[in-house]
């Protein structure tokens, strides 16, 4: 049984499970699948802003598919959303990411 099928089946009985739809979008990034993956990131961060992981793979996802706009508000969304929960090295890593987009 592959991965997607064995974490979709676990999201069956857990669908809110933000661990497991982050790791079924990076299984979607990994076949190509970048609208599959951005619904679940957007997803996760619509109902949990406070799931930092995820700010950097959607960002990062958009700066691939060219929405550097959309990309750059994800980035800023997840600093503040990393500097809230007193998380420095998302932040750091966030604030790297957008840099390097922005500058």
């Amino acid at each position: 049984m592959d991965r997607i099928t064995r974490i979709k089946e676990f999201l069956q009985t857990n669908p809110s499970d933000n661990f497991l739809r982050h790791a079924l979008a990076l299984e979607y990034i990994k076949l190509g699948d970048a609208a599959g993956a951005r619904v679940l990131f957007e997803a996760i961060l619509t109902e949990s802003p406070d799931y930092i992981g995820s700010y950097y793979h959607l960002a990062k996802l958009l700066e691939q598919i060219g929405e550097q706009t959309l990309a750059i508000e994800w980035y800023e969304k997840g600093m503040a959303a990393a500097k809230l929960a007193k998380d420095q090295h998302a932040y750091n890593e966030l604030q790297a990411a957008y840099e390097d987009l922005v500058y």
